[in-house]
């Protein structure tokens, strides 16, 4: 055991000697009360600690304890549902234990040692098995099977595999007589989960979101970033991307938030309905809370967290989404730690490491071939939100995630005042993904959907060109041909791009529905430009019936799109075509 002194406090950051023989991120214990912190730096027989608790009382000489292993996650049945804070501590256990403030130096296990769950055996005696492999599985949640797999780096043929009622501490299966295998894996939470090989990002992630799927879609296992000012709707996005994506489970990492916006996730998670399944929303979702009056530390701790415990459901063949809420803090928690170690600072007093952690972070998603021998294919999305101070794109937490991730939704400040929702701008973002995907969408979905996706871009930004021109001389000035793009635009704006996120029917989309609704207000387009060049006035068109369906399009259950859509489709081109000149 190595035991050594404090020397030195500065906020998180404490220095202690007599530590020689520690390793770098060794989790210790500091101070006569053992808050706990890890180590990440050693000079000599000094190391510099960051803690993860307030340090407020600690006194030069007090001890520090080194646990001689690096931040350990337990990973096993019974994550599902769970609210850890940011170094995977159950919160509401301890707010039962004691009270609305948690005292400072409390340990506690992340997975229940009492609570028996029903093992089922996949895996028989004589079987060789590797890392990875399933050996049974364990009903977790109603609708969630976990499956209880070969820890990684462990091999070797079954002995022994039981079935009944067991702990996540009692062994289920002994491998060569002597290896015994749990239903609980231990893993360093800042080391990445192993695999076979990564997959490419072929397959869409759908959200439902229109904006998203149709003009800036990501696939699944991909990574995506909302850059967004103060009320501009990054956390009510994140929200509806955890409710409706196309992903099995969901860990959701408030770092950093003010606390009533992650007091209101937690109030509002466990009410939410799964609209798949129509159980609570709970039931496929973690949540890890590290609000921003909480020790700075734990925010870095708590990504890690995050995306280690999304890596063991990936392992299990699940489609895993991450959301990060938001990475800025946890930019901020860096920079306050690094000032105290007194580092050399980057751009706007950011480590200089900063680029190199978020992509250790980022690059940690992803759809792979899992370990095993059996081939089982799993993913993680992760999409984190940036707070840039005033809105400001060029700071430098944003640009290095812009340069890391693949995808960039851009929130904006004007169309979140326009009341304009979801607030992503169509000129700013941007995504990487196109191409890959593109074969899907042919496929699944329509052979023209990215045709008809490039042609809406198009008229999107020749409406930012004619914008300029209608401000300096005023829309009568325009030809109509022109008039007729600010109409179609309007269009695509509030008939297509604007979402109500809790209304019943347009807050989920799928892609079929999207796709022709776009079709609907593309054929208004081309029939009415035909139109127009036969000598028929923009008016006439403006007012016919079939102008006031498209506007409500949104409204129609998804049951009945397809067929009603196409049907507005051909009805929107034969009554234009029919316009007889005035």
């Amino acid at each position: 055991m190595i035991e050594g002194k404090i020397s030195k406090v500065s906020g998180p950051v404490v220095i202690a000697k007599d530590m020689r023989g520690s390793k770098m991120y060794d989790v210790v214990k500091v101070g006569d009360i053992g808050l706990i912190g890890e180590i990440i730096r050693l000079e000599e027989d000094q190391a510099v600690l960051q803690v993860y608790e307030d340090t407020s009382g600690l006194q030069i000489g007090e001890k520090v304890i080194s646990t001689e292993a690096p931040l350990l996650m337990e990973l096993g049945p019974g994550l599902l549902s769970a609210i850890f804070d940011g170094i995977q501590r159950r919160l509401p256990e301890l707010a039962d234990e004691y009270g609305e403030f948690i005292p400072r130096g409390v340990t506690a296990v992340s997975l229940s040692r009492d609570k028996k769950w029903k093992f089922e055996p996949r895996a028989k005696v004589g079987d060789e098995v590797e890392g990875g492999d399933v050996l049974g599985v364990v009903m977790e949640t109603q609708h969630i099977e976990h499956r209880i797999m070969v820890p990684p780096k462990m091999s070797g043929k079954i002995t022994k595999i039981e079935t009944g009622e067991f702990t996540v501490d009692k062994p289920i299966a002994v491998l060569d007589g002597e290896k015994q295998v749990s239903m609980m894996q231990i893993w360093p939470a800042r080391e990445p989960r192993p695999y076979k090989r990564k997959l490419d990002p072929e397959v869409p992630f759908i959200t439902g979101m229109r904006v998203l799927d149709t003009f800036f879609p990501i696939a699944q296992g991909g990574n995506a970033i909302i850059p967004g000012g103060f009320g501009t709707g990054k956390t009510v996005t994140e929200q509806s991307l955890a409710k409706w994506a196309d992903a099995d489970i969901i860990v959701y990492v408030g770092c950093g938030e003010r606390g009533n916006e992650m007091t209101e996730v937690l109030a509002e998670f466990p009410e939410l309905i799964d609209p798949r399944t129509n159980v609570p929303l709970m039931q496929r979702t973690i949540l890890v809370a590290n609000t921003s009056n909480m020790p700075v530390a734990a925010r870095e701790a708590s990504i890690y967290t995050g995306i280690t415990l999304a890596e063991y459901y990936r392992d299990m063949g699940y489609n895993v989404a991450m959301m990060a809420d938001s990475t800025s803090r946890w930019g901020e928690a860096l920079r306050e730690v690094s000032g105290r170690l007194e580092e050399m600072p980057g751009e706007e007093g950011y480590p200089a490491y900063l680029s190199t952690r978020l992509a250790n972070f980022y690059e940690r998603s992803g759809r792979v071939i899992c370990s095993g021998k059996e081939e089982k294919v799993g993913s993680i999305t992760v999409v984190g939100a940036v707070s840039p101070p005033g809105g400001d794109f060029s700071e430098p937490m944003t640009q290095n995630s812009l340069r890391i991730t693949g995808a960039f939704w851009a929130l904006d400040t004007d169309l979140a005042h326009r009341r304009h929702f979801p607030a992503i701008s169509w000129i700013k973002s941007y995504t990487l993904y196109l191409d890959q995907i593109e074969t899907w969408y042919s496929d699944k979905v329509a052979s023209d959907w990215k045709e008809l996706r490039d042609k809406a871009m198009l008229l999107l930004q020749k409406e930012a060109e004619l914008q300029e021109i209608v401000q300096l001389v005023g829309p009568d000035a325009l030809p109509e041909s022109e008039k007729v793009i600010l109409e179609v635009t309007r269009m695509l704006r509030e008939d297509y791009l604007q979402q109500f996120a809790f209304h019943e029917i347009d807050a989920f989309c799928p892609p079929m529905k999207q796709y022709l609704m776009l079709k609907a207000i593309l054929t208004f387009y081309d029939a009415t430009a035909t139109a127009l060049e036969r000598g028929v006035s923009l008016r006439q068109i403006a007012e016919l019936p079939v102008k006031t369906e498209i506007a409500r399009m949104k409204e129609i259950p998804v049951d009945e799109a397809d067929e009603q859509l196409k049907d507005l489709v051909e009805r929107t081109e034969k009554e234009i075509v029919s316009l007889e000149v005035l």
